[in-house]
């Protein structure tokens, strides 16, 4: 298919999107990146029609209001956060509008000390690491469990007018709550982000990050068996490499050598030969792998 063709299909493809038509729907400017509103179809229909409470970080000139409040139906409380004084003009169109920095942690504690838990945040605020980074830290405690956060815009970490590439970025963020995510796993070390135990898992799309919430989901994972027959089968796992043994060999020569537990230097030496080899082993295999990040 030609690019003139793919552009024509995503096209026919956007105009069926319940949610598309609500944004060009709305009366009020709005100004949404293409790819977003499949994501925004795939991730939000399910709160359709349901008694929720959304909130939208920037709302600017009010057209994803009327876009939000038309896709989600009348049982659902539509907030509006902005910066800027003048959005409480939406208030008389029957919008909560809270005016406030979403970089600033006292106003997020008032907020949700007056709002009280919602379900879904959409971040489309600052698009700064601190902005986005402080909105996630601050938000997701007050989200309920099978809410979400959306924050959008998420390229914004890899642009220099936002000081990006940076250790400290956002979708950097996002990666580190995925390590806290998976030390939930009683093998890895604990992490110390309360995070890890309301956050039940990350979806990446192009430009979207949503964290999924559920604490009741957040539990550590304990080996199980289902208790049938064993075959007594070899593990093959790993025979796809020609080192692994080497593993293998260092068990058995470490069971040799501690039965001569006198040979003090001679053991030193072995395990000094032993770590060598699994160094060298590990350069090999990150060499190998070394491919798939560039």
């Amino acid at each position: 298919m030609t690019d003139t063709g793919q552009k024509q299909s995503f096209s026919n493809q956007l105009q069926k999107l319940d949610i598309f038509k609500c944004y060009e729907a709305s009366k009020y400017l709005s100004i949404k990146h293409s790819s977003y509103f499949q994501v925004y179809q795939e991730l939000l229909s399910k709160y359709r029609h349901q008694k929720i409470t959304f909130v939208e970080i920037g709302v600017l000139n009010g057209g994803s209001l009327f876009m939000w409040r038309q896709f989600f139906g009348p049982e659902a409380r539509i907030i509006g956060i902005d910066f800027n004084p003048i959005a409480k003009r939406w208030e008389a169109d029957g919008f909560e509008i809270h005016i406030g920095s979403q970089s600033d942690s006292n106003f997020w504690d008032k907020f949700f000390s007056f709002i009280g838990d919602v379900d879904v945040i959409l971040d489309d605020g600052g698009h700064t690491n601190e902005q986005q980074i402080i909105t996630a830290s601050k938000c997701i405690p007050h989200i309920k469990n099978g809410g979400m956060l959306v924050a959008e815009d998420v390229h914004a970490s890899y642009m220099a007018t936002f000081h990006n590439p940076s250790k400290y970025s956002f979708i950097n963020y996002s990666k580190h709550l995925i390590d806290s995510i998976n030390s939930r796993f009683p093998l890895i070390k604990s992490s110390s982000n309360p995070l890890a135990k309301e956050i039940y898992s990350v979806s990446f799309y192009e430009s979207i990050v949503c964290f999924n919430i559920d604490r009741e989901k957040c539990f550590s994972s304990t080996t199980t068996s289902n208790n049938g027959i064993s075959l007594e089968a070899k593990d093959y796992r790993h025979e796809d490499s020609k080192l692994e043994h080497v593993a293998t060999v260092r068990q058995l020569l470490s069971a040799k050598l501690n039965a001569f537990k006198h040979l003090k230097q001679a053991k030193s030496a072995a395990r000094w030969i032993f770590d060598s080899i699994d160094s060298l082993h590990r350069r090999i295999k990150a060499h190998r792998l070394k491919r798939f990040f560039t």
